[in-house]
């Protein structure tokens, strides 16, 4: 099963002083599933690790993209047409491109499973396909 997965938790991931480290490494590495993280969300990681823990810790989670622990969905122009209109529908939240590319990527591949802190958005967000999501270790 494919899990998405969102910046705080790869944020909470690196930092020794987060209280859901443990939680989201455990969950990470029992995953039997791939665990993507879309493009977008690959660069506010980077940018967060960078203000908040350091280059160090900026340059193992690139490390970690170029080993293949994380794989990286590309937004095409479709996507981004579908971007476009989740922002006007949830225009009241001010979600941006990161949260609603985790929504357009865990439609294309079928998922509703995702790795998140942020209930605000995703309790509010729905999947493309109807439903709810999963938010992990949230909901696990």
């Amino acid at each position: 099963m494919t899990l998405v997965v969102d910046a705080a938790p790869l944020v909470a991931l690196a930092d020794r002083r987060d209280r859901f480290q443990s939680d989201v490494e455990r969950l990470l590495r029992d995953e039997p599933g791939e665990l993507v993280v879309p493009a977008p969300v690959t660069a506010e990681v980077d940018y967060l690790l960078g203000r908040r823990i350091g280059s160090d810790a900026r340059r193992a989670f690139l490390h970690d993209l170029s080993t293949g622990r994380f794989t990286v969905a590309c937004l095409d122009q479709e996507d981004h047409g579908t971007v476009v209109d989740l922002e006007r529908r949830y225009a009241d939240l001010d979600v941006g491109l990161a949260d609603i590319s985790v929504v357009v990527v865990a439609h294309r591949l079928g998922t509703r499973r995702i790795v998140t802190f942020d209930e605000r958005h995703f309790r509010a967000l729905r999947p493309l396909s109807g439903g709810r999501f999963t938010l992990l270790p949230l909901d696990g």
